[in-house]
């Protein structure tokens, strides 16, 4: 009775030790995205893919020398080949699809690096918003002078795509028959 005075009083009672499930959800959605972030991350994948090529090495080696015993022991006719092994080509598969994982995550990574210093090499200062003035940088650079330089780009991007025709033009044109030009 009293519980639901307090209740009534002052609308839902939490316990200490309870998470309400408004908070499950929000925690287990922000995870969600935490971990879908990180997945993106190359840097964040290969962090996580060594480990397991290290299980993966310690595995194919183990396997390998249980192998190489059995094998021993059934060259120096000591056994039969009755028992079962482990297959060494699975575990060595295994490996190489590994190493192939960090292999692409590696390239990402480089991609996104080269892209970002492409990025700042051709607009490597920043331009102050107007929300927030105050926090103009020493490296900004004026509206007019981002403005010359977002016209300069669009002038060599025209240039390339005219370049592009014209050759593509003279392409289609060595397709045709002499007589029909």
């Amino acid at each position: 009775m009293m519980a639901s005075q307090q209740q009534q009083a002052g609308g839902s009672m939490s316990q200490p030790g309870l998470l309400q499930p408004s908070s499950i959800q929000q925690a287990q959605t922000q995870q969600q995205q935490l971990s879908q972030q990180q997945d993106f991350d190359p840097v964040h994948r290969f962090k996580m893919l060594i480990p397991q090529l290290k299980e993966s090495v310690q595995n194919v080696m183990k396997i390998a020398s249980l192998n190489l015993a059995h094998n021993t022991t059934i060259d120096n006719g000591t056994k039969s080949s009755d028992s079962s092994v482990q297959r060494f080509d699975k575990s060595l598969e295994e490996f190489y699809a590994l190493c192939d994982q960090l292999e692409l995550c590696l390239r990402l990574a480089y991609e996104c690096l080269s892209q970002s210093i492409d990025s700042a090499k051709h607009s490597p200062n920043l331009v102050p918003t107007a929300t927030k003035p105050d926090t103009v940088q020493t490296e900004s650079m004026s509206y007019a002078q981002y403005l010359c330089m977002i016209k300069s780009q669009i002038s060599c991007a025209k240039d390339i795509h005219n370049a592009l025709l014209e050759c593509s033009k003279k392409i289609a044109g060595k397709g045709q028959p002499p007589g029909m030009m």
